[in-house]
C-alpha cells in the first residue's frame, strides 16, 4: 500500500517524493508564464501542477474556463482552508466560473455525517467564512450545489462509472471487498463535480482546473482518466490541477479540524486565536544564546508559515523577517507578539463580516 495516497487519512507527506512518483510538474518552471501570478505561487505554497500552462494561457487570453473546488462538510473550517478562499478570489478575478460542490454524499459515505448536519456545517462554517473572507458567491458564473441534491451531477456520476472497474478503484484507493459500496461510489461523484462544468447546460465542453492538496491527486487521476474516455461521447476535455502545501499545525503536526490543538478555527473568539499563536510551535533553538549563534530554523516554524500564507503582504518584509531569523537577530518571543497581532486584526475584521455573510449563506444551498 506505500504507493497509494490515501484521501481520507492524515499522513505525513514528502511532497517532492510525491511529485517525482507521480508526474507533477513544477510550478516554478511555468510560474514566468503565468499573468500576475498568486501570492501562493510566488511563494512556492502552491508548488506543483498537472497542465496548468494551459490554463495560463486561457488566463493571458482572457478566455473561458473553470476552476472547481469543494468542500467536505464533516468539520470546523480552520485557517489552513483559507489558502483555497485565496485562490478562488484570484481565480475569480481573472474571469473563471466557480463550481463549488458540497460534498454532503462523501462526508455521508466516509464520515457517516448526515444530510442535514451537512448542510448546516456547509452554511455555518464554509460559505459564510467563504463569504467573509471576500469571496463572491452571488455572481451569475458560480455554481454552489449540494451533491445529494443535484439530478444533474447525479446523472453525469452514473456515466463516468461506466468508464472505470473496481480494479481501477482499488489500484488508486486501496479499496477492498469489505470497503463499503458508498465510499467505493463518493470518488465516481467528485469525478462529476469536477466534469460537471463541462456539459451543456454550463456552456459545453472547457477546461477545468482543480486547486488542491496532494492528498487529493488520487481523485485528479481518476478524473482525467475517465475524461479522455468521455471524450468521444461528450467531448470533455482533461482537467488540470494544482497542488499546494498544508498549513503546518500549532503543534507541528498536520493542522486538523479533529484537533483543537493544532488548528485556529475562523469561528473562534479573538482572544482564543492569540493565545494559540502565542503557545505555537516555532523553529528556535533551546536558548537565546544559541539562537544568536545559529539562527533559527525558519523552515521547521510555524509562526513564520503564518505570516508567508496570510498574514505578511509586503514580500520584502516577508524576506526581511526570514534572513532575521536565519542570522538570529530576531528573538522568537518577539515574533510571536507581532504574528499575534496581526492574526488578532485578521480576526477582528473577519468577525464583523461574518454575520452579514452568513445570511448570504443561507439564500445559496
Amino acid at each position: 500500500m506505500e504507493n497509494l495516497i490515501d484521501p481520507w487519512a492524515s499522513f505525513s507527506l514528502d511532497y517532492d517524493k510525491l511529485v517525482n512518483k507521480f508526474g507533477i510538474g513544477k510550478v516554478s518552471d511555468i510560474i514566468d508564464d503565468i499573468e500576475n501570478p498568486p501570492r501562493l505561487m510566488k511563494r512556492g505554497v502552491i508548488f506543483g501542477h498537472r497542465e496548468f500552462n494551459e490554463i495560463a494561457k486561457l488566463i493571458n487570453k482572457n478566455e473561458d474556463f473553470a476552476v472547481v473546488t469543494g468542500m467536505m462538510p464533516s468539520g470546523q473550517m480552520h485557517i489552513g482552508h483559507k489558502m483555497v478562499v485565496d485562490q478562488l478570489k484570484w481565480y475569480q478575478q481573472k474571469g473563471a466560473m466557480l463550481s463549488l460542490p458540497i460534498a454532503d454524499l462523501e462526508s455521508y459515505a466516509a464520515r457517516g455525517m448526515s444530510f442535514e448536519k451537512g448542510r448546516q456545517i456547509a452554511v455555518e462554517e464554509y460559505l459564510t467564512n467563504w463569504i467573509a473572507l471576500g469571496l463572491d458567491l452571488e455572481k451569475d458564473n458560480v455554481n454552489v450545489y449540494l451533491q445529494s441534491q443535484n439530478k444533474l451531477l447525479q446523472d453525469l456520476a452514473f456515466k463516468a462509472s461506466s468508464k472505470t472497474n473496481f480494479s481501477q478503484l482499488k489500484a488508486i484507493y486501496g479499496f477492498t471487498p469489505s470497503t463499503n459500496i458508498a465510499h467505493i461510489q463518493a470518488p465516481l461523484v467528485q469525478v462529476a463535480d469536477i466534469l460537471l462544468p463541462q456539459i451543456e447546460e454550463f456552456g459545453g465542453p472547457k477546461k477545468v482546473v482543480v486547486p488542491v492538496g496532494i492528498d487529493q491527486d488520487p481523485h485528479i487521476r481518476l478524473t482525467r482518466d475517465i475524461a479522455q474516455k468521455l471524450h468521444e461521447d461528450l467531448g470533455f476535455l482533461t482537467p488540470a490541477s494544482t497542488y499546494h502545501r498544508f498549513l503546518t499545525g500549532l503543534t507541528g503536526d498536520k493542522m486538523s479540524s479533529s484537533k483543537p490543538n493544532t488548528a485556529i478555527y475562523l469561528n473562534e473568539d479573538t482572544k482564543t486565536v492569540v493565545k494559540k499563536v502565542k503557545s505555537a510551535k516555532t523553529g528556535g533553538r533551546e536558548s537565546l544564546k544559541e539562537q544568536q549563534e545559529l539562527g533559527g530554523e525558519v523552515d521547521k516554524c510555524v509562526i513564520y508559515e503564518m505570516l508567508l500564507y496570510h498574514l505578511i503582504d509586503d514580500d520584502e518584509e516577508l524576506k526581511k523577517i526570514r534572513t532575521d531569523c536565519l542570522n538570529g537577530t530576531l528573538r522568537c518571543g518577539d515574533c510571536k507578539v507581532r504574528t499575534a497581532e496581526l492574526m488578532a486584526e485578521f480576526f477582528d475584521e473577519l468577525h464583523e463580516k461574518q454575520l452579514e455573510a452568513r445570511e448570504i449563506a443561507k439564500t445559496l444551498i
